[in-house]
């Protein structure tokens, strides 16, 4: 019989859709209205003109155009051609003039392929930044203990590889986003991970009051739920004081410069952030359009302010270049941004309002979610020449050996839930997954870094198909698959669990399922059960098996898996019961991204379950630590 496939409208709207239990659901009409209106769609026209802003080839490709034009090139060399492009055109972004068209058409060639080594095959830990806090930190885990759990990894366990937890921009305010995946920029990063004492003049004894700021900072690791606002607080204090005596420096010049107008923007809205106290929507009018002449005038008054944030995206980007050289860091990318935030507001035109990402329901969130982010608009996006999409998985590349990039399926269809609306009630937009996969191939062999795409949930065949052609690595999870971790992809990532998932310690005591319940969430009791039956017989564990057993357990049959990457959850190693997040819950509800691992990481790398986990998980041509048991 042959399957049934979604019906999409002209403005990529799904009409039906088919959820996570292989149910089929019509679109109401009204979230088809509520959708195009959040487009600033005409549902009376043909649907959207394809626009000629952007052409997107292969490498080596010779396409007909059907006219003669000229293409400039980034090197700022001029190419000219009859009707067919030139097959040996080099990777980047370039101009296209066709003839007879006004219009400057952006040029994007691309490899076939993201960067993957055929002799990839490692391990790494799959690291919450903020969490792993050390005796120095200031309350949260900064990039010195990124550096320190790095350094370790690599030369003592073996590891080539991390995952790290979004570092991305909340805006600079309180009550400061606890949420990483829920930032005011994707382009721009967090700077309460700065390590204080790797500032420039924070070793000289000549800043008055410093020592009392470090020591007030560091009494906040004493309670285990990190306060952000706190933090927020001392560090903010501890770099004012840094910025007044600060000298200058040519790699901050030149940071700037290369960073231009992007950079500019960022930290204006920053500046306008601390300002009125919130993010753009509440800003006196003539400040929420980033091109007006108000906020150009605002910049030049507050030149001060505005080089102040500036200046932490440079120190932010000095300690994290220091801390990726051991090892292959991966960063994580959030599938959309903060609509009040810093990106939202220089994009605004691109991004749809009154609607948001979520999720329809599925096995694990039997209420669907709705996760606040405003989606790309596609046509518009397009329009911008991608632009928009460029810059932020740039970003997630910049220092980083590989880029995780959240709910990949994005960049095929997202699940758009209008205001007002229950998350039952949205329905699928879909993108263009071939220009889009092809920028992230460009932005990968620039980057020499590979690419997973976190493929969980409800997924269509066709799609990871694609992705497999792009060579993006697929996502596989203990928790989730039924079959023998013998039998999972090599072209993959594989795990035990996510920060949405329970950890090993949490599932086996039941501390996590109580929790649920707890918050009200009506959790999955049969799966839950079925896991954790499955992990007892494959692992040989009894009821009577200690924790520590029982993660080793897990983590040996993890280690069966053939898939290039995999990772171990620090979270398990320092047997943290608590998992990250709750989805469907807020942090009114439960603490969630502020739970700091039970041990400082000091005592953490001197246990002897990293070891044992970490000899699970060696892979070929790596060196197994030495037992210290």
């Amino acid at each position: 019989m042959k399957k049934k496939t979604p019906t999409t409208n002209r403005w990529g709207i799904d009409l039906n859709y088919e959820d996570a239990f292989g149910e089929w659901h019509d679109t109401p009409g009204e979230t088809v209205k509520a959708i195009l209106q959040a487009m600033g769609a005409d549902p009376d026209t043909e649907g959207p003109a394809r626009s000629d802003t952007v052409l997107v080839v292969r490498q080596s490709e010779s396409r007909n155009l059907g006219k003669s034009g000229t293409i400039r090139l980034e090197t700022g060399k001029t190419l000219s051609f009859s009707n067919q492009l030139p097959p040996d055109l080099p990777l980047g972004y370039h101009d296209l003039h066709l003839e007879g068209n006004r219009e400057v058409t952006r040029l994007i060639v691309s490899p076939a392929k993201c960067w993957l080594p055929q002799d990839l095959r490692t391990w790494g830990w799959a690291v919450q930044l903020y969490s792993s806090r050390s005796r120095e930190s200031w309350g949260i885990g900064d990039f010195r203990d990124l550096d320190r759990l790095a350094a370790w990894s690599s030369s003592e366990l073996g590891a080539g590889m991390m995952l790290i937890n979004p570092l991305s921009a909340p805006a600079p305010i309180k009550h400061q986003q606890a949420s990483p995946y829920y930032p005011s920029s994707r382009r721009f990063l967090n700077p309460l991970w700065i390590h204080i004492p790797w500032v420039p003049g924070a070793s000289s004894e000549s800043v008055p009051g410093l020592a009392n700021i470090a020591r007030a900072a560091q009494e906040l690791n004493r309670k285990r739920e990190i306060d952000r606002d706190r933090v927020f607080d001392e560090k903010m204090k501890a770099l004012c004081l840094l910025w007044s005596s600060f000298p200058g420096d040519a790699r901050f010049d030149s940071f700037c410069a290369d960073s231009g107008i992007d950079l500019q923007r960022f930290a204006t809205f920053c500046a306008l952030a601390q300002t009125y106290n919130s993010g753009w929507h509440c800003w006196p009018e003539q400040f929420r359009d980033p091109n007006s002449p108000a906020v150009e005038r605002f910049a030049r008054d507050n030149e001060r302010n505005v080089q102040f944030h500036k200046w932490l995206q440079w120190l932010i980007d000095v300690q994290l270049e220091k801390s990726s050289r051991h090892l292959a860091l991966m960063q994580d990318l959030p599938i959309g941004v903060d609509p009040d935030g810093a990106d939202a507001w220089a994009w605004r035109d691109v991004l749809a309002n009154g609607v948001a990402v979520g999720a329809p329901p599925d096995e694990f969130n039997t209420q669907g979610q709705n996760w606040g982010l405003p989606p790309f608009i596609p046509e518009k996006l397009r329009q911008a020449c991608y632009e928009p999409f460029i810059q932020t998985i740039r970003a997630g590349f910049r220092h980083g050996g590989g880029l995780r990039i959240d709910h990949v399926m994005g960049l095929f269809r997202l699940f758009w839930v209008p205001s007002g609306m229950q998350a039952s009630q949205g329905t699928y937009v879909r993108y263009d997954p071939d220009d889009m996969l092809s920028i992230v191939a460009l932005e990968s062999a620039r980057a020499k870094a590979y690419v997973v795409g976190e493929d969980l949930g409800t997924v269509e065949e066709a799609a990871r198909e694609k992705l497999s052609q792009y060579g993006i690595m697929s996502y596989r999870l203990l928790w989730f698959e039924k079959d023998d971790p013998r039998t999972y992809p090599r072209e993959a990532l594989a795990a035990v669990t996510t920060h949405d998932l329970p950890t090993v310690a949490g599932l086996w005591t039941g501390s996590d399922l109580d929790r649920q319940h707890q918050l009200g969430l009506k959790p999955n009791e049969e799966s839950t059960a079925e896991i954790c039956e499955r992990l007892r017989t494959s692992a040989n564990l009894s009821p009577d098996s200690k924790l520590d057993e029982v993660v080793e357990g897990a983590y040996k049959l993890l280690g069966n898996a053939p898939s290039r990457i995999v990772t171990a959850a620090l979270d398990d190693a320092a047997l943290a019961q608590d998992r990250p997040n709750f989805p469907a819950t807020t942090c009114d509800q439960n603490p969630n991204w502020s739970i700091a691992l039970p041990v400082p990481i000091e005592d953490l790398m001197k246990s002897a379950l990293p070891r044992r986990i970490a000899r699970a998980l060696s892979r070929t041509g790596g060196t197994p630590p030495p037992s210290t048991d």
